[in-house]
């Protein structure tokens, strides 16, 4: 078994890991990286052609599959959830696999559809949908591959790890990590199959190690419903505008700002065409249970109608929006530099449902939007949020659960994946043996 970690190892984003059995090779998640954005902006990417993105370093360099020899042998595209930074890039590199078929969870392959729809993008390769906790099976060229889909929690729905079972053992990857017991929305991770696995024997594990220097757990989502119920309960002027904002893609929180928003007697409008398309793409494999008690704006013309009205109505409405990383070109960015019919008073309101991505220039934009909100008198509540990765806990959990005889951190720079290596030695794991910390592009070898 050779694995490719192609991209994520140095970087929080674009993931993208490669293992080649026998003559097969199974590609898993293509993520984008883009500092300072998280989701697609308003105007996506109908601009920038694929070299363009190359250029800018958005998506995986996976050229190195051609200096391998790999491409050509790549059976499948496997994408664990439907976050930008693993399914991003599947749009502008799937066709370089034209035998691949792409599989993925129904919320998941939605909004890929979405996103090809959106961008005016056709791909020929096949899609398949597999449902959380089933199995599928992929033929190659050397063998009949069983891949087992393992149901996991993460700050979207649908989420998986996926373990490719070969004749050289098994490939266990677990991108995204975090494990809630208590969620408000599906149910909890599937930990008799991971423990199934771990007797069975795992050869090779990549694990999210983006926390892996962070012991306090991240907390279960009842922990962020709580928060913003008492954020709310903090908002007590009628005619005061509230605004929330948290990421497109986190269905289940959404759903409890929802929940929350309900008890203002307001109308709730959500603002921003990325959050139309994962709340559509919720909606369409019936997952997104407030459905019918939201509006969806998306278009400009339609979002600056509305906040035209918001700026004589501001008591009648709580609006939903984009911008928490305070990305270029988002609602609350435009509202903060004074490019919409709208402008926040002394008093109104924004809640941060989210936390800053600890990447330099997104906490630099964050400090200069907020300033510029305070300077308007705007009551800020911050940090509404637990996040949706695992801390060092759920990591000694996986491995005590899997033990896998290799293990590879990934997601984030070698700074944060180094106290992973270190967190293993617990397990009697040593570096460069059994476990291994890698940089883009490197080729393993077990």
């Amino acid at each position: 078994m050779e694995v490719c970690t192609i991209g994520g190892f140095e970087e929080v984003g674009k993931n993208m890991t490669a293992v080649k059995t026998g003559e097969d090779v199974f590609i898993f998640d293509a993520g984008l990286y883009i500092p300072g954005i998280v989701e697609l902006q308003d105007e996506g990417f109908q601009k920038y052609a694929e070299n363009d993105l190359r250029k800018f370093g958005a998506i995986p360099d996976d050229r190195v599959l051609d200096e391998l020899g790999w491409s050509k042998n790549v059976v499948a595209i496997i994408i664990s959830h439907a976050h930008l930074d693993h399914i991003g890039s599947v749009p502008y590199i799937a066709k370089r696999y034209p035998n691949a078929k792409i599989y993925g969870t129904p919320f998941t392959m939605q909004f890929l559809e979405a996103v090809l729809e959106d961008e005016k993008i056709t791909l020929n390769n096949k899609r398949i949908v597999v449902h959380p906790d089933s199995a599928h099976f992929i033929k190659g060229k050397s063998d009949n591959y069983r891949v087992d889909f393992i149901h996991t929690t993460h700050s979207t729905i649908q989420c998986v790890f996926p373990a490719l079972h070969t004749r050289e053992g098994v490939f266990f990857y677990a991108l995204d990590l975090k494990f809630d017991n208590y969620p408000t929305l599906g149910k909890p991770p599937t930990y008799y199959k991971m423990k199934e696995l771990g007797k069975k024997g795992i050869k090779v594990m990549v694990i999210d190690a983006l926390y892996s220097r962070t012991e306090k757990k991240p907390g279960s989502e009842k922990i962020a419903a709580h928060l913003l119920e008492e954020a709310f309960s903090n908002i007590h002027d009628k005619n005061s505008a509230i605004f929330v904002t948290t990421f497109s893609s986190h269905i289940e929180r959404l759903m409890n700002i929802v929940n929350m928003a309900k008890r203002t007697n307001r109308q709730i409008i959500f603002l921003g065409r990325s959050l139309a398309k994962y709340v559509g793409a919720a909606t369409k494999v019936k997952q997104c249970p407030f459905v019918n008690q939201i509006k969806i704006l998306k278009y400009r013309r339609q979002v600056n109608s509305f906040l035209n009205k918001l700026e004589k109505e501001r008591g009648k409405y709580v609006v939903v929006c984009t911008g928490h990383q305070a990305e270029e070109g988002s609602i609350l960015d435009r509202i903060s530099k004074g490019e919409t019919p709208f402008s926040f008073k002394p008093g109104d309101h924004l809640l941060f449902s989210s936390s800053v991505i600890p990447i330099s220039i997104n906490i630099l934009a964050r400090e200069k939007m907020d300033s510029r909100f305070r300077r308007l008198g705007v009551k800020i509540q911050t940090d509404i949020h637990v996040h949706g990765h695992g801390s060092r806990d759920d990591m000694r959990e996986l491995i005590r659960m899997t033990k896998p005889k290799h293990i590879i951190p990934a997601h984030g720079s070698l700074e944060q994946e180094a106290p992973l290596v270190e967190l293993a030695k617990e397990f009697g794991y040593k570096l460069g043996e059994t476990s291994h910390l890698c940089s883009d592009g490197k080729v393993l070898e077990f």
